[in-house]
């Protein structure tokens, strides 16, 4: 799964991953973080996603990262927000407020870059990735936030007929790529049956992964 896919999906509008109203999940478990208002939180392969305008919202600031400039240029103009941009490498850099997005390759987004986050929040990112790429993604991702605190959101189900995105991720797969350096616990779990695909059975599942000492 290459950038062209990603890519030609915004451009013909074909977001069915995009959620008008945001993630219920995420209002219903970021109290399990207890987090500080003063939060700095990273929103991997973020898309134009109304989270951020949520978190936003809350108090907290946010950075996060998409490949798709469309979708970043449509973020900002939801959000009635005209950024500063500056590039960074091969990364272009938008900016406002408490807001920073990066437009390119997750995996050429270093630490340095980054700066410090408190917390990560992934709705999309695990899920739109292929087998192969998520033991890469995790890797990186535990790299450059430093082992930073995870809430965790994803989906299951069981069908050959849909191979994804969005993939079926198990606790089995999660506990593979994160066990060594995270405390996994399932927080909460919703009924998403006939919402991924026709009449497929899936649920959707917010985990909180806290870094073991």
């Amino acid at each position: 799964m290459h950038s062209k896919f990603w890519h030609k999906r915004w451009a013909t509008s074909d977001i069915p991953w995009h959620e008008s109203a945001g993630s219920s999940l995420l209002a219903e478990n970021l109290n399990a973080l207890s987090l500080r208002c003063s939060t700095r939180i990273f929103v991997p392969l973020c898309g134009k996603t109304l989270d951020i305008r949520w978190l936003l919202g809350q108090g907290y600031s946010v950075v996060a990262i998409e490949l798709s400039e469309m979708a970043v240029n449509q973020l900002f103009s939801e959000l009635g927000s005209k950024p500063k941009i500056v590039q960074s490498g091969s990364l272009k850099h938008y900016s406002v407020n408490k807001l920073d997005v990066f437009i390119g390759d997750f995996f050429v987004l270093t630490a340095d870059l980054l700066g410090t986050v408190d917390a990560v929040f992934d709705r999309a990112s695990l899920v739109a990735l292929p087998i192969e790429m998520r033991v890469k993604y995790t890797r990186h991702l535990a790299d450059i936030t430093a082992k930073a605190l995870q809430l965790l959101i994803v989906f299951e189900y069981h069908s050959p007929e849909m191979v994804g995105p969005p993939f079926s991720i198990s606790m089995d797969e999660i506990t593979k790529h994160y066990s060594e350096i995270y405390a996994i616990s399932l927080l909460s779990s919703r009924d998403v049956s006939g919402k991924l695909r026709g009449d497929l059975a899936a649920l959707e599942n917010a985990y909180l992964l806290q870094p073991v000492a």
